[in-house]
């Protein structure tokens, strides 16, 4: 039994030590989360951090969940040319005890085409609206116990030489694991690292740029007809100006008869300078049968502007309609059947 013990202890530390790590933001936001194989290698000086550059707290309950949070989703800020800005995010260590941590700046970009919300815009070339060379921390490494819940300042220093706009970027926190002790258990030295990013957006005063509007309604996947519900609907929003936009709204759907079977309450999103951006919205209802109009009242997120758009549909739940269409012609063969072999004598 003593020889069996030692490899089945190697085996269990070795899966402990590999868990994968998983990182989440703590708002319901359009929120960058970005898992990668990025080595992170600590120096001496990375490690001797004294961490008394931040406040920090405990959470409540059982912290050991296995991820890290980052908050908030999102920051929008306005300035002045010269400015500087101070403002914080948090992060939540629910890994393991003196758990370390890195922050870096990266620009982030809109979509062109609509299939994302931001892009990371990687390597030494800036964004079309950088903002990474105006942020900057303390110190860029700290440590956290288990539980703890850090309070990190963001120090935002904005040229007195800058144009009015906007300026886009995000915080990273990444989770910072030191090189394994190397021996017997042949544990990976170069785990996959966890990322997550807070956003920054942030309006420099000034004549700015304001345009946008609402291009289309659709359903997706595109088609003439669905057996069933839920329908799902994707809204294209096109920022055309210098500053990005929280467009809102709603949705209504209304049958063959004009009456109206259901609604969506669009929350704000953003929609960064000069990209496209598609908004998916879910909407399901029991029983669904027949022709229906969707339309959206988008408010563009600024002046008060409305823009409608509309999409038609068809609901055939062809299932139901060819069991129902085959019980008749059963019924009705039947009841041929008997009234034909059924006659009557008279007295």
């Amino acid at each position: 039994m003593n020889t069996l013990s030692a490899p089945w202890l190697a085996l269990l530390v070795a899966l402990v030590i590999t868990t994968p790590v998983w990182a989440q933001v703590d708002e319901n936001t359009d929120a960058l989360i970005a898992t990668t194989s990025q080595v992170v290698e600590l120096s001496q000086a990375d490690t001797e951090s004294t961490d008394t550059w931040f406040t920090t707290d405990f959470v409540i309950g059982d912290p050991l969940v296995g991820d890290f949070v980052v908050g908030p989703g999102r920051i929008e800020l306005n300035a002045n040319p010269g400015e500087t800005i101070v403002t914080e995010i948090t992060v939540t260590n629910r890994i393991s005890d003196n758990r370390q941590f890195r922050l870096e700046v990266a620009d982030v970009t809109g979509s062109a085409d609509g299939s994302s919300a931001l892009d990371l815009v990687e390597g030494d070339n800036p964004g079309p609206y950088s903002i990474r060379d105006y942020i900057s921390f303390p110190q860029d490494v700290f440590t956290l116990a288990l539980g703890e819940r850090a309070k990190i300042p963001v120090t935002i220093s904005i040229p007195a030489a800058i144009d009015p706009g906007g300026l886009y970027g995000t915080v990273l926190v990444s989770t910072i694991q030191a090189p394994a002790e190397t021996g017997e258990l042949n544990v990976p030295r170069n785990p996959i690292i966890a990322r997550v990013g807070s956003h920054i957006f942030l309006n420099i005063a000034g004549e700015t740029v304001v345009a946008g509007q609402t291009l289309d309604l659709r359903t997706l996947p595109s088609s003439l007809w669905y057996e069933s519900g839920p329908l799902t609907f994707a809204i294209s929003y096109e920022n055309t100006g210098s500053v990005h936009l929280n467009p809102y709204g709603e949705l209504r759907v209304r049958n063959t008869f004009g009456q109206e079977v259901g609604s969506v309450e669009l929350e704000p999103w953003f929609v960064l300078p000069t990209s496209l951006r598609t908004r998916e919205i879910e909407w399901d209802r029991d029983f669904l049968f027949g022709r229906y109009t969707a339309t959206a009242a988008v408010n563009r997120g600024y002046n008060d502007i409305v823009d409608e758009v509309t999409v038609t549909f068809w609901v055939l739940p062809w299932k139901i309609l060819l069991t129902v269409f085959l019980s008749t012609l059963v019924v009705t063969f039947l009841f041929r059947l008997l009234f034909k072999n059924f006659s009557v004598t008279r007295k």
